[in-house]
């Protein structure tokens, strides 16, 4: 694949998305942590599946073994010692990874206040492309109308490491989520990719100028800091899977992957738990149609299924110790890697497998986003905020922390103070509509005018716009504007933390939710850290996990 080829504008979308549907090294052996996901298969249908790959920058096309660039997502399979053998090649692994940088939008997120204890949690996006650019890609994933064309990220997950680093939590993203691109600038010819027009695809973003664009998609979505990225190859999945011996997942009955058009991963098991490595691997983070519904969802919980039953695996499985073995693998992982600069190296990357190795399986929790129907496309919903904030929050997704949760702190002050509150031009909205209830009547002009009593005087009630939110929020859309915002919410009662930046907005903007729907009086609601049941969360330590098979994909 060309540089260009990642750098080129999102063109040939409709045809990918379908019809709806070293010295260093002298470290002894440690064994390796990884997290894994990927998404994609030769189905090149409809629905949210459709075909992936992980791309490869340039100097790719010289490797022997071009396996297809798959979707698949590796965190931190970095080996850099034996016990006898002193060295990796440092520098030559070194040389084998591909760096880019870390967010190309203009907008930055603030790191998170440290605990107690001067700890901060660590937040990493993984990213896989459904590039197609070479013969075996064609063959392996099919897609040859999209031959050549600009790669999508089509899996994208954020994996979440506590400030304590006592748990993880992962968040992965329909790839068909609608969501607002801002601004980015390819760091290598300059070019500026305007900010979406509207609501589009997320996995449009890496077409942005590369991975830093689907980096500042997330945080401008989520409001969550983002530290690393990595964009992550197949061959090394399938070399740790070889490596382990197989990674055992199970299905509720015999599946066979493949429809009379053709479409389908190939997966062939019977029914039960096997292990399963190199293509048969690949078959099954690949696989749609056979599991369950045949949507991405699906495919996203077997490979939750599959991360999961690889990180238990590699906890438990010794032949890692074998010299040769630690080198073909270091040599795949770090070939398949493309890292911010924070990761480059082989040291960065080792000291990331360490922190992720404190976490036991039992405090690993996978979630996909909750997401809607919008048309063929999702968007998410009211509890995917609640996801979001609580990894904002440090806030464990498995439910053991509640009790040493410490108390909530107020965000910092912003940079920028406040202007004078009769100078400071507040809309408010009403966006007290739920799913059952119609939005209250007057909310927008009630609160509008609670304002203007208190000295906003530029406070207006925006009566074209009719949003629907569980909480009362202020948004505001720049970094100076921010003071602007804290000043209003204050006067509101609203709590900072409810005081975000969207460009979904021009100005200071109220939006008054569901948890407003009377009275001029604001209260917060108590906080509720329960993860979303519309989450799916599925815990690393469950060895009972299961695929259903559709009936339609069974065989006797």
């Amino acid at each position: 694949m060309t540089r260009s080829s990642v750098r080129g504008s999102a063109q040939g979308e409709d045809a990918r998305q379908g019809a709806p549907d070293g010295p260093e090294a002298a470290k002894g052996a440690e064994g390796a942590e990884t997290a894994l996901d990927g998404a994609g298969d030769a189905d090149g249908g409809g629905g949210r599946g459709g075909d992936a790959a992980v791309g490869r920058r340039p100097g790719r096309g010289r490797r022997a073994r071009r396996v297809l660039r798959w979707t698949a997502l590796t965190l931190a399979v970095l080996i850099v010692g034996t016990a006898g053998a002193g060295y990796l090649y440092y520098e030559h692994l070194n040389s084998n990874i591909e760096k880019d940088p870390l967010n190309l939008g203009d907008s930055k997120v603030a790191a998170p206040t440290p605990n107690a204890a001067g700890q901060t949690p660590l937040n990493i996006l993984v990213i896989g492309s459904d590039a197609r650019d070479s013969e075996e890609n064609q063959q392996l994933g099919g897609a040859r109308e999209t031959f050549g064309s600009t790669p999508l990220a089509d899996v994208q997950m954020l994996v979440h490491l506590s400030a304590d680093r006592s748990n993880m939590s992962v968040v992965s993203m329909p790839r068909d989520t609608l969501v607002h691109i801002p601004k980015c600038t390819d760091p290598d010819d300059g070019k500026v990719y305007p900010a979406s027009e509207g609501r589009v695809m997320t996995n449009q973003s890496l077409g942005h100028g590369g991975p830093g664009c689907t980096v500042a998609t997330w945080q401008e979505l989520t409001g969550i800091h983002i530290d690393h990225f990595v964009m992550v190859d197949f061959a090394g999945v399938v070399s740790m899977a070889d490596a382990v011996g197989g990674v055992p997942v199970c299905v509720d009955a015999n599946i066979h992957s493949r429809d009379a058009q053709g479409h389908g991963s190939g997966l062939k098991l019977a029914k039960g738990t096997h292990p399963v490595k190199g293509e048969q691997a690949l078959q099954w983070l690949r696989t749609r149609y056979g599991f369950e519904d045949g949507s991405d969802l699906a495919r996203a919980k077997a490979q939750h299924m599959y991360l999961n039953s690889l990180v238990r695996t590699l906890r438990e499985n010794a032949t890692l110790s074998n010299p040769n073995k630690l080198r073909r693998l270091a040599e795949e992982a770090t070939r398949a890697l493309t890292v911010d600069p924070g990761l480059d190296t082989v040291k960065k990357l080792y000291d990331l497998s360490n922190e992720l190795r404190q976490v036991k399986p039992e405090r690993i929790t996978m979630t996909t986003m909750p997401n809607r129907y919008v048309g063929a496309r999702v968007e998410p919903t009211e509890d995917a905020e609640q996801l979001f904030r609580l990894v904002r929050e440090d806030i464990a997704l498995d439910g053991k922390d509640a009790e040493k949760k410490e108390p909530s702190r107020e965000p910092e002050a912003p940079a920028d103070p406040a202007a004078p509150d009769g100078e400071i031009a507040v809309q408010v909205r009403n966006g007290t509509r739920t799913d059952s209830l119609g939005a209250a009547r007057g909310r927008a002009d009630t609160v509008a005018g609670l304002l203007v009593e208190r000295g906003f005087d530029r406070a207006l009630a925006d009566p074209s716009v009719l949003p629907s939110e569980e909480r009362t929020v202020v948004r505001y859309p720049s970094a100076d504007l921010e003071g602007d915002a804290r000043r209003v919410a204050e006067s509101l009662g609203v709590p900072a933390s409810s005081v975000r930046r969207s460009t979904d907005v021009s100005g200071v903007t109220v939006v008054v939710g569901a948890d407003w729907r009377e009275g001029t009086a604001y209260r917060a609601p108590e906080a509720d850290d329960t993860t979303p049941e519309s989450a799916e969360a599925l815990n690393g330590a469950d060895e009972g996990a299961c695929m259903h098979v559709n009936p339609a994909f069974t065989w006797s």
